[in-house]
């Protein structure tokens, strides 16, 4: 479990020295490219620290099944009067996780009036918008960093409700500790 949450937290590095490379690079093409990383990856690392945060908590046996197919992003049906898992994938809306995670494992309700929230379904859009394409889209620095600090805002407010202190790379905002 550590390898893979130090795996969530590289993502974000990685996402957060994309976005410092696009700060410095002079062509209009190398900047582009990275600030699409940037959003991109940044989305990798929250969807990484999502999983594994759901990894932990399948460990509990009081989960009910369809808890635990939010939690493992898999089908339910009934079988025998009961409900029961299968093997097929269900995805949940990212969304969908992150307000189940913060109600289930802290008791309260996540507030959808919270700045973070409104700019972390923006950046959403934004993501969608690069991963499944329609027509051309630009990314401005503006957007990206809106988008980091979205998912560092996020990663915040769950660490805090659920583990009850903040995420701990929260501190070093955007500065990203990667040299590559």
């Amino acid at each position: 479990m550590a390898e893979f949450d130090d795996f969530a937290r590289t993502l974000l590095e990685e996402a957060k020295h994309f976005f410092e490379k696009a700060q410095t690079e002079t062509s209009k093409e190398g900047k582009a490219a990275y600030l699409h990383a940037a959003l991109i990856v940044a989305f990798c690392s929250l969807e990484a620290h999502i999983n594994a945060i759901a990894e932990e908590f399948l460990l509990r046996r009081e989960l009910s099944v369809l808890e635990r197919s939010v939690l493992e992003e898999r089908e339910f049906k009934l079988q025998d009067g009961e409900f029961v898992l299968t093997d097929n994938l269900k995805m949940y809306r990212l969304t969908d996780r992150i307000e189940f995670l913060h109600k289930r494992f802290s008791g309260k309700a996540i507030d959808r009036t919270a700045p973070w929230w409104g700019e972390l379904k923006k950046a959403i859009d934004y993501r969608n918008s690069l991963g499944h394409p329609k027509e051309a889209h630009e990314i401005s620095a503006e957007i990206a960093k809106a988008a980091l600090e979205a998912v560092l805002d996020c990663l915040q407010v769950l660490y805090k409700a659920i583990y009850h202190r903040g995420y701990p790379p929260k501190p070093r905002g955007l500065d990203s500790i990667m040299t590559f």
